[in-house]
């Protein structure tokens, strides 16, 4: 595979979009191609079947695109696909669960540690798998939040149903008296500013997408997949339904903008039906 290849990320919607700005900052030479399923969000609310088939069909899409290497730039995917999806493909391809928890680990003082994340996720223990798996002391706090990604997917970020619905979710936790607090769903870093005004100063808020891009850099290097060509690379967004909205809350967070939109036909690989999927392509700059 040729270190100029681009790199594959992939989320249930907008949220992924953290990780791109973080993968953005990270890896400024590399071109991204993203996949936002947007018809099918939530994944937080289905099974592990079903969250593995949708897996699959986005890589193999992301595949036919050349890609080098894959983020899953999803906590749920993260949790429940990316062991099927590991033993399956030839290229590389990370979550974002391990590098987060690692995080939380590192900067906590008390060992009491918050978990905020989707129900597929909670339900899974893997983020308390592997903060115990860092440190057994640690006490983990866990708490399903299903409708952070609703609220951040119609663009309610700063609202006040969001800093209600915000603190209905964790008080709770905040009085157990945790001093870290793992922002387990890449939509809820859109989330930071109000999340931060509940939690106070005294909570550090761990965002996985950040520690994600960081591990995901580590990865291209030891492959010897790192891009050495500096230029201005065209990153391309594809969603699976919605883009207009997508674009301008996209937009709104990366801040560049979408140069152009078209449709194209992406094969379903679990029954061979075929499903409309929508593109935006963004340039960088």
């Amino acid at each position: 595979m040729s270190s100029s290849a681009p790199i594959g990320v992939f989320d249930s919607g907008i949220g992924g979009t953290t990780v791109v700005k973080e993968l953005m900052a990270s890896l400024p030479n590399e071109k991204i191609i993203y996949f936002g399923d947007t018809a099918r969000v939530p994944y937080g609310n289905k099974s592990a079947g079903t969250v593995i088939m949708y897996s699959r069909q986005i890589v193999r899409f992301l595949l036919e695109k050349k890609v080098k290497a894959i983020v899953i730039a999803c906590n749920t995917a993260s949790a429940l696909a990316l062991d099927a999806l590991k033993s399956e493909l030839e290229v590389p391809i990370i979550g974002v669960v391990k590098p987060g928890a690692k995080a939380a680990a590192e900067v906590t003082k008390s060992n009491k540690i918050g978990v905020i994340a989707t129900r597929a996720t909670i339900n899974s223990g893997i983020y308390k798998e592997f903060l115990h798996k860092t440190n057994p002391d640690i006490q983990v706090f866990e708490k399903a939040c299903p409708l952070f990604v609703p609220l951040v997917e119609e663009g309610w970020i700063s609202d006040d149903i969001t800093r209600q619905v915000i603190h209905r979710y964790l008080d709770d936790l905040i009085e157990q008296g945790i001093d870290a607090l793992v922002l387990g769903c890449t939509h809820y870093p859109l989330l930071t500013d109000e999340i931060g005004k509940v939690t106070g100063e005294k909570i550090k808020l761990v965002n996985p997408a950040y520690e994600c891009a960081r591990e995901f850099r580590y990865v291209l290097e030891e492959n010897d997949l790192l891009c050495q060509e500096k230029h201005i690379p065209e990153h391309e967004f594809y969603v699976s339904d919605g883009p207009k909205a997508f674009a301008e809350l996209a937009n709104s967070f990366l801040g560049e903008g979408i140069i152009k939109r078209e449709n194209v036909k992406v094969h379903n690989f679990e029954n061979d039906d075929s499903i409309l999927r929508t593109y935006e392509i963004k340039r960088r700059g």
